[in-house]
């Protein structure tokens, strides 16, 4: 069904970080009233700048029970994005970090049922999946994870687990309390203020200084269903208005797409091939060896499909990241940036 969200108010946590700030634009854009809720540790005012004389925003920590319970008050619908992670660098260095979200989540949830929210739509993970049957490709299917099956859990890292006790801590409130719930198993996302620590905006920081040889983590064969931000975006809100039982839902593509072709995307977008060619370094995280997405349940459900191709989304991306940076500071920090959140 297509909701009508004129009116309605929806909490955001996470609100100004990269997705969430989307997705506040498109809420705002659909007339609904918003209120954000972020720390501030990753997230960044400046990408709330087109809305924020629309919306109401609340700083603070929400693993504070005592925060939560005063900040996530009227509101009929929740979007949790608030979470401690980052890219692959960020999620294999940051262990306890990323085990911290455990804690996030629940308070969230509590805090929202006690303050009388009828929704919550949570913003879960492709690393919830078993990563024994990443290695071929084959589509991750919502059944592929079973908490009522002896061993049918098995996810990537602690950002995985964490991830997947969130899901499960979701249906536990949907069940005792009967607030609506779905759970958005996101993958690879891409876009428009994302940071260095992600693989797509990694590669184009290095094209952007023109790094050469240009360093590649791993082989480069490995490969994601890489997602644009709008399809996201899209896809989360289509999740809200179509499911309330607490069941997960995928939203990502079908398209598997290794590094090695992201690359050649990125160079061909910019126009320039470096000098001393690629440079692939296997001492570096690179997760599972192929994940992408099964949408039959999304498409069924809600109606989801992706519409941005990976050429227009990282044509869109790098025209954002060539306004948004400059190239001597990017080449000064890259480093750093990389294993950041």
């Amino acid at each position: 069904m297509n909701r009508e969200w004129t009116g309605v108010k929806c909490i955001v946590t996470g609100g100004a970080s990269f997705i969430g700030s989307h997705l506040v634009e498109e809420l705002v854009r659909r007339r609904a009233k918003v209120t954000v809720i972020d720390d501030l540790s990753n997230g960044k005012m400046e990408n709330l700048s087109t809305v924020r004389s629309l919306i109401d925003f609340s700083e603070g920590d929400l693993k504070s029970r005592d925060f939560a319970l005063r900040s996530c008050t009227d509101g009929e619908v929740l979007f949790h994005l608030a979470a401690d992670h980052g890219g692959r660098g960020y999620i294999s260095t940051h262990p306890a970090s990323c085990a911290s979200n455990m804690a996030l989540d629940n308070t969230v949830f509590d805090a929202a049922v006690q303050n009388g929210v009828k929704q919550i739509i949570f913003t879960s993970s492709a690393c919830v999946y078993p990563t024994d049957i990443q290695e071929e490709r084959q589509l991750l299917v919502e059944e592929m994870v079973d908490f009522n099956t002896r061993g049918g859990a098995f996810a990537d890292e602690e950002y995985g687990w964490a991830k997947l006790m969130g899901e499960l801590s979701l249906k536990a409130y949907n069940k005792q309390y009967g607030v609506g719930a779905v759970s958005c198993r996101l993958s690879t996302a891409y876009g428009p203020r994302e940071s260095e620590s992600h693989a797509i905006i990694a590669l184009i920081a290095k094209a952007f200084i023109q790094q050469s040889p240009f360093e590649v983590w791993g082989n480069g064969e490995q490969s994601r269903g890489f997602t644009y931000v709008d399809d996201i975006v899209s896809g989360i809100i289509l999740a809200a208005e179509n499911i309330t039982d607490g069941s997960a839902v995928n939203v990502g593509t079908s398209d598997y797409v290794t590094i090695n072709q992201i690359t050649e995307e990125v160079f061909k977008c910019f126009g320039w091939r470096p000098k001393e060619g690629l440079k692939h370094l296997n001492d570096r995280p690179v997760g599972v060896r192929h994940r992408a997405l099964d949408g039959s349940f999304a498409q069924k459900r809600c109606g989801w499909t992706p519409k941005v191709s990976l050429e227009e989304g990282v044509r869109q991306t790098i025209e954002w990241y060539v306004e948004n940076r400059d190239v001597d500071t990017v080449r000064a920090e890259l480093e750093n940036l990389l294993m950041m959140r």
